[in-house]
């Protein structure tokens, strides 16, 4: 009888010790994603508010791209906020950045040729080509193009974690939301992104270099050195 009422009692332990540790878990993981929303949801302005905003680019961040090579309807309308930002006057440099690690998958192109087809001058257009993830992006942005005043092109719920990455490796930077329409899967990539906060809240305090930087390229060259 003594041995079960033990048994009972580490059995209780340990209940109250998974609950305690779940608890916590929640409150941290709901306490951090609070943190870098209300740290960061003010700099998300429109475009009219960028009149008295210096910027060295706009940095359009990449997204998903069809198997024909053409936009997600995502991407596009990233990409068509950043041509609004840039035929508003705004900054004249759009970089953008995304994933081509793979000669099949080429978020990168894609972007530029679409741009370009919009009437951008390609001069104006870099590429970056090793923008695998935001982290990346914003890393690349500042260590290898010598950004130091960015103006961040994506959808607002992605906002916030770019805005924070900014913030703590030293960009100044706003964010104007590329929100154009219903997406598609949008609540699955919300209930992502809270985890993808508190990945890049634990980046941006270790700081890693990102995984690919090569040669420094000035924002002030021609765009088409950065094309391939």
């Amino acid at each position: 009888m003594q041995r079960k009422q033990m048994k009972s009692s580490k059995i209780k332990k340990i209940i109250k010790l998974i609950l305690f540790i779940t608890v916590a878990a929640v409150v941290l993981v709901t306490g951090l994603n609070v943190y870098i929303i209300l740290k960061t949801k003010d700099k998300i302005v429109n475009v009219s508010d960028l009149d008295e905003i210096d910027s060295d680019c706009i940095l359009v961040l990449g997204a998903g791209v069809r198997d024909d090579g053409s936009p997600s309807h995502m991407l596009e309308d990233r990409l068509l906020t950043g041509i609004d930002i840039y035929e508003n006057g705004k900054c004249d440099v759009l970089l953008m950045s995304g994933d081509h690690g793979r000669e099949e998958y080429d978020e990168v192109n894609c972007m530029k040729d679409f741009a370009v087809e919009k009437g951008i001058p390609s001069d104006d257009i870099f590429m970056d080509h090793a923008g695998f993830s935001t982290y990346d992006s914003l890393y690349r942005a500042k260590y290898v193009f010598g950004a130091e005043k960015v103006i961040i092109v994506t959808q607002k719920y992605h906002l916030y974690r770019a805005l924070y990455i900014a913030d703590a490796l030293g960009l100044e930077a706003v964010g104007v939301s590329a929100d154009l329409r219903t997406y598609f899967g949008q609540s699955m990539r919300e209930t992502r992104e809270i985890a993808a906060r508190i990945k890049d809240f634990g980046m941006t305090i270790l700081q890693p270099e990102s995984k690919y930087l090569g040669e420094p390229i000035s924002l002030d060259d021609s765009g088409d050195v950065t094309n391939g």
